[in-house]
């Protein structure tokens, strides 16, 4: 039986990952912040719930007791993350882009990747075929957002694509580091999900389909590249 914790899973794509494992066979963890609407979630999906807030330190060691104790760690699935939108839904140009900004989005998006996986690395390593996928962003490719006259070009934003740009260089060197577990980031495509007030163009059934393909990855499958639903995309 494998077992996999994904964070930030009460509602979105990682909701609809956990779906999709849960039928595929694995015990899933899913992580969330909030007790009620994790109770919520883990009941309708059949899933257990660990309270996790990945920007604490605290609270992700506490989840990381909670699921050695019940038997240990073979996927995580790092998918909280924040886009920084203004209240109405806009995008916080690089004029408006403060420090204060940056520092919030790397928080959850980069830092609480960090954080995570330093704190669940032991149980890991102690699986025989242990995995992580980090969602990442086309945004973060530096190839795509300088191609012209592309929906990557035209995006505004500096602290989202930079927080996940951070995110897959921590991929890579986390993959060069421990050879014996998959590590790799994901572009789930343009999902409508709370992160960008829905204005996606896929659903998130859609959008978890990379994240559920490299959560299921053998031993001798990739480790440190880049991929989206239809295979390897450029950094």
């Amino acid at each position: 039986m494998t077992t996999t914790l994904i964070t930030g899973a009460n509602k979105g794509l990682g909701f609809a990952a956990a779906r999709r494992l849960i039928a595929a066979g694995h015990t899933v963890y899913i992580g969330c912040r909030d007790a009620e609407r994790g109770r919520r979630a883990a009941d309708e999906l059949g899933a257990r719930l660990v309270l996790l807030d990945v920007t604490d330190d605290e609270s992700v060691a506490a989840a990381a007791k909670t699921v050695e104790d019940q038997g240990g760690l073979d996927v995580l699935i790092n998918n909280a993350g924040i886009e920084g939108r203004t209240p109405g839904g806009g995008i916080t140009s690089a004029a408006e882009t403060t420090a204060d900004l940056m520092h919030a989005l790397f928080e959850t998006n980069t830092f609480g990747v960090v954080r995570v996986t330093h704190a669940f690395l032991p149980l890991l390593q102690a699986s025989p075929a242990p995995v992580v996928v980090n969602v990442s962003s086309g945004l973060a490719s530096l190839a795509h957002v300088t191609i012209p006259e592309t929906p990557t070009y035209a995006y505004p934003g500096v602290a989202y694509p930079a927080s996940k740009a951070a995110v897959n260089m921590v991929t890579v060197q986390y993959a060069k580091a421990f050879p014996n577990i998959r590590i790799n980031a994901v572009e789930p495509g343009y999902t409508a999900t709370d992160l960008n007030h829905h204005n996606g163009i896929q659903t998130v059934e859609q959008g978890a389909e990379i994240i559920v393909r490299m959560a299921q990855v053998g031993p001798d499958g990739p480790t440190g590249g880049f991929f989206d639903a239809h295979g390897p995309i450029p950094w």
